[in-house]
């Protein structure tokens, strides 16, 4: 069926980017076959309607976000597209794979390197990157958590190149959000398309929640014979990822809890409840490592547990994921990840880098400092797409602005080459149009591994942007896993 039967030639193939619904000789792509049929036999009037209906529903669910603007918390309702992204199920079984594979060795090297630090010692990874970096944290030196993993939930983000092929842009291993959109996403589209979800084989992701409480109650100090108290720790209501905390806890019928609800005692962590206190086994953490505990790190943080360090140390409390995760949630750390799954698993990895360029090394500081204008540059450690530069789309002030800040601390900043990140038909002002995507899955490891099926996809809802991050204007697609194999 070719899109262009469905919307009058209309649809402009960008170049040399890969349609994740739109094949070059403009037909649907396999996957994309019910939602081609769907277009084809109402047209974009139909889709219009289905967009208010869908916003509408949204508006209703009390689906959110919130945004940082001019000192002000700013509550905006969650931006999906109408129109879905679509997956063969044999393709993601490959990348879920890749994934796995990824995140195991990743949690071997973080256990590493806060303990025997064998890869530093021959010279796998350059010890300086790591002890020099501010998310190396020296109390959680000498510890080695549940199952020896570290970075239970991951989000890892992925792009497509302009041939089709998955590639790895970076992993977030502190406290990764975006899930509750993922859900969120497919439970409003069910509603506003009950026919598509009849007329397809899409592959439920409604499992994640239950998964997730697996994956915390493998980590209780108690063991599966006890029924393990989790909580999730959130900052609290004017956090930007509030909806999802409450959200989540309510999913996985959980305690909800901010500091001063619990407190330590007796080198145990207790939640203190109507019924009198309660041990508390694991805490699924959404706050960032260094305002979890003012005995351990900021004095002057009024959102953590004083003494939660210490009681995590002797293994009587599990935290998720756990404090010093961030040292492999790196930008730099990020391109010795294939050396590191080869290192620890004698595999070569399933998924590939973007390539990437150190800012540290002298002769790659110099090629990135001479090409600034075919670069993204990004700091190490920033996340919510801020501190980025867009070389080709940056004005040559903003250019000469990086440089020196890449000459002042190096160590802080990586270069890729500037994508052509792969497009989907997106509904904008009433048409279809291409729109710049890519994909968060997220990845469970405690006693087992688990990825979710497909993940959260982000458009770059302005024209030609390759911005796709909600902090920074862009919107969401649910992803369709397409069951291919029969």
């Amino acid at each position: 069926m070719s899109l262009e039967n469905f919307t009058g030639g209309r649809y402009p193939l960008l170049k040399n980017c890969f349609d994740e619904l739109v094949a070059t000789d403009g037909s649907a792509r396999p996957p994309a076959s019910a939602i081609a049929r769907f277009i084809a036999k109402h047209g974009d009037l139909e889709l219009c309607k289905r967009q208010l209906q869908l916003n509408q529903t949204i508006s209703d669910m009390g689906v959110c976000f919130t945004l940082y603007a001019d000192g002000a918390n700013i509550d905006r309702a969650w931006p999906l597209d109408v129109i879905p992204r679509t997956i063969p199920s044999s393709e993601w079984q490959r990348t879920s794979a890749g994934l796995k594979q990824r995140l195991a060795a990743l949690n071997l090297f973080i256990d590493d390197l806060y303990n025997e630090q064998k890869i530093l010692k021959q010279g796998i990874v350059p010890a300086e990157l790591i002890l020099d970096s501010k998310n190396f944290l020296a109390p959680c030196q000498g510890v080695s958590p549940i199952h020896g993993v570290w970075a239970n939930i991951c989000g890892t983000d992925l792009v497509r190149d302009e041939h089709g092929q998955f590639l790895v842009l970076e992993d977030n291993l502190r406290v990764p959000s975006g899930v509750s959109y993922m859900l969120e996403n497919r439970t409003v589209m069910k509603r506003v398309f009950p026919e598509l979800f009849a007329d397809s084989t899409i592959v439920p992701v409604d499992d994640y929640p239950a998964q997730l409480w697996q994956m915390l109650a493998s980590l209780s100090p108690r063991g599966e014979h006890v029924p393990p108290c989790i909580v999730v720790l959130t900052p609290g209501i004017y956090n930007s990822a509030y909806f999802e905390h409450s959200f989540l806890a309510q999913q996985m019928g959980v305690e909800l809890a901010e500091n001063h609800d619990l407190f330590v005692e007796d080198d145990r962590v207790w939640l203190k409840t109507l019924r009198g206190k309660r041990q508390v086994d694991v805490i699924y953490r959404r706050i960032d490592d260094i305002f979890i505990d003012p005995q351990a790190f900021r004095p002057d943080s009024v959102l953590g547990i004083p003494g939660l360090i210490a009681v995590w140390r002797k293994g009587l409390v599990a935290i998720a994921n756990a404090p010093g995760s961030g040292v492999a949630d790196d930008k730099v750390i990020y391109s010795f990840v294939p050396k590191i799954i080869q290192y620890y698993l004698g595999e070569e990895p399933l998924l590939q880098n973007v390539e990437t360029y150190l800012c540290q090394d002298p002769l790659q500081r110099s090629f990135v400092l001479a090409n600034l204008d075919k670069l993204v540059v990004k700091p190490a450690n920033e996340s919510g797409g801020y501190g980025i530069l867009i070389g080709p789309r940056a004005s040559q002030s903003e250019r000469d602005e990086m440089a020196m800040a890449i000459k002042t601390n190096p160590r802080n900043f990586i270069a890729q080459p500037t994508l052509n990140l792969s497009t989907a038909p997106t509904l904008c002002e009433g048409m279809l149009e291409p729109r710049h995507l890519d994909l968060r899955p997220f990845i469970l490891q405690g006693a087992d591994l688990y990825c979710s099926t497909g993940g959260l996809s982000r458009v770059a809802l302005t024209r030609g942007s390759l911005v796709v991050n909600s902090s920074q204007g862009g919107g969401s697609k649910d992803t369709w896993i397409i069951n291919d194999e029969g």
